[in-house]
């Protein structure tokens, strides 16, 4: 006699396959007995890409959004020409003691120079470029006088971005009436334009480098501070903020650890940016006399200043220091617009 059990709800008996044979145990991999299974060859299926982050077989590997930036530097050609220019600037400056034949202010082809000729550049070999009008050799000042410009730039850069900083930090932090009162201020400063602001200040101060380096810092202070404020007031809405309040930490903790650490890059690229607005204002208050020192002080702007008379017969004394703060100008410029555009979150989505 025989029994006839009714199959599962949904599917076969238990424990065998629709075709009568018994069911793969939990150890056979999912393979009915005497039966076997090709396997596919290794390799990405339809799709998948290979991620240059990804380790296979490991864990997922982060990128930081400064080496992220710095990667796309390393590909871009205005980025490498800006780099190069900065760092051969950066070491003429520091090497130019061991670089420049003679020293800042000597005039060592005095005898050379007439009323009528200034031997120019080639025409005395030692003195490559040429003589001034009092005699100093135009190499030797135009090495000494990158080094003037880079202390300049910055340590008025410093300035600025210390005190504008410090006024975002305030405002950005606090907000309410301290945020009122501290973008009144920064809007009165920037009602007037950056020149003429340092060049009121320098004037109050007294002719000197410390008098300029000041004017351009403070000059600059409106510019990060309004930088700084906008970029805390777009972090102060993320995601992190609302779970960090949340769990209970001081505004003070939120701020300083969180809010201000991930705000700080657009200023750091815009500091970059200023250093070459500072080495042209620089120039400019030393051409309009501000900048103090000798008349055979080396420094670009006061070369400018003598070469004015003199371009009848030698032109080269306004031109090579005008080609220097041309091309430094042009390499903090395009390095600093290149880390703009590499932490650009639009761009690196791209």
């Amino acid at each position: 006699m025989s029994v006839n059990l009714p199959p599962t709800a949904g599917g076969p008996a238990e424990g065998l396959t629709p075709g009568g044979s018994p069911a793969p145990g939990p150890g056979s991999g999912g393979l009915v007995p005497g039966m076997t299974a090709t396997v596919p060859a290794a390799g990405p299926g339809p799709g998948v890409g290979i991620d240059p982050g990804r380790d296979p077989g490991g864990p997922v590997r982060g990128t930081s959004v400064w080496m992220d930036a710095f990667l796309r530097l390393r590909r871009n050609p205005a980025a490498i020409a800006g780099a190069v220019i900065v760092a051969l600037f950066l070491l003429v400056a520091v090497l130019a003691p061991l670089i420049a034949p003679y020293p800042g202010e000597a005039v060592p082809g005095a005898r050379e120079i007439t009323p009528g000729d200034i031997p120019g550049p080639g025409e005395l070999p030692q003195y490559p470029l040429g003589l001034d009008r009092f005699g100093g050799d135009v190499l030797s000042k135009l090495v000494w006088g990158a080094q003037s410009s880079l202390m300049i730039g910055v340590v008025s850069t410093a300035l600025g971005l210390a005190g504008g900083m410090l006024l975002g930090l305030l405002a950005g932090a606090f907000g309410g009436w301290i945020d009122g009162v501290v973008m009144r201020i920064v809007d009165i400063l920037l009602s007037v334009p950056n020149l003429l602001l340092a060049v009121s200040i320098a004037a109050v101060l007294g002719q000197g480098p410390y008098a300029v380096m000041i004017a351009i810092g403070v000059s600059q202070v409106p510019i990060f501070a309004r930088l700084l404020r906008s970029s805390m007031l777009s972090q102060k809405g993320s995601d992190y903020v609302l779970a960090a309040q949340t769990l209970g930490l001081s505004r003070r903790t939120i701020t300083m650890s969180h809010v201000l650490p991930n705000s700080v890059g657009p200023v750091i690229v815009q500091a970059t940016l200023t250093l070459a607005t500072a080495v042209i204002d620089a120039a400019a208050l030393s051409f309009l006399g501000l900048g103090g020192g000798r008349p055979e002080t080396a420094e670009w702007g006061r070369m400018l200043t003598y070469a004015q008379s003199e371009l009848g017969i030698a032109p080269w004394l306004a031109f090579l220091p005008g080609l220097c703060i041309a091309i430094t100008a042009l390499g903090f410029t395009l390095l600093g617009e290149s880390l703009r555009e590499a932490l650009d979150p639009k761009s690196r989505a791209r």
